[in-house]
């Protein structure tokens, strides 16, 4: 079962980095698409533990990503819709954690994603994941912060138009149950578009070289 998932503002900077946009280079049959699903070290919207009531924010661990790419194969969907894979890191997904975050490169083939592209209704990513060991501090009354140490990170899902944020206008979160998939805000991005306009090679003239093989003789 897919969980709610939360949206956050456009990171324009982490640790004194510039985070790259998200860039969309759109092609006549595919769309290539390079941005980050997710800012590690980077403090998530206050949510609400379901079982406590207790709030918290939440932080992805430098590292947690890298190691949780090294055992599952992660797939590539369309607004967390498991009947709208694109993909997977199988095939045309490559993800890695730099020192920034999460970062993702597919080739999309989808006809609706290279219309969506077209239409510039693309907005981010966003990825579920199960949270395997986790620790925690408290950072003021009532207020702790949860460090995601070691995490299966089971999806990233491209994000249209069409899902919105839940909860938007509150800062108040809710977190998804113990074994549910969790869904992390989506790291809305102002994506770059980039058309990309294939030349088609001109057919070659061998008339010049016919004609002169008659000259020579030549059939």
């Amino acid at each position: 079962m897919v969980g709610p998932y939360r949206v956050l503002p456009e990171v324009e900077m982490q640790r004194g980095k510039k985070v790259k946009k998200m860039r969309v280079e759109i092609r006549s049959d595919s769309v290539t698409i390079d941005g980050y699903v997710n800012a590690v070290a980077r403090d998530s919207r206050p949510m609400k533990d379901r079982k406590t009531g207790k709030r918290f924010v939440e932080q992805i661990v430098p590292g947690a990503f890298e190691r949780a790419l090294k055992h599952n194969e992660v797939q590539l969907l369309l607004n967390h819709d498991e009947n709208r894979n694109l993909g997977s890191t199988e095939s045309n997904l490559t993800l890695y954690e730099d020192s920034i975050g999460l970062r993702a490169h597919a080739v999309i083939t989808d006809a609706e994603v290279i219309e969506k592209a077209r239409k510039k209704q693309l907005r981010g990513w966003s990825f579920g994941f199960h949270e395997l060991d986790a620790s925690e501090e408290e950072i003021s009354k009532g207020m702790q912060r949860r460090y995601v140490e070691e995490l299966e990170l089971l999806e990233v899902s491209l994000i249209d138009q069409r899902k919105q944020p839940c909860y938007q206008g509150t800062s108040i979160e809710t977190r998804a149950e113990d074994g549910s998939v969790l869904i992390p805000e989506v790291l809305e991005t102002r994506a770059e578009y980039v058309d990309i306009i294939e030349k088609k090679e001109s057919p070659v003239d061998y008339s010049g070289y016919k004609n002169r093989l008659k000259e020579l003789g030549g059939k």
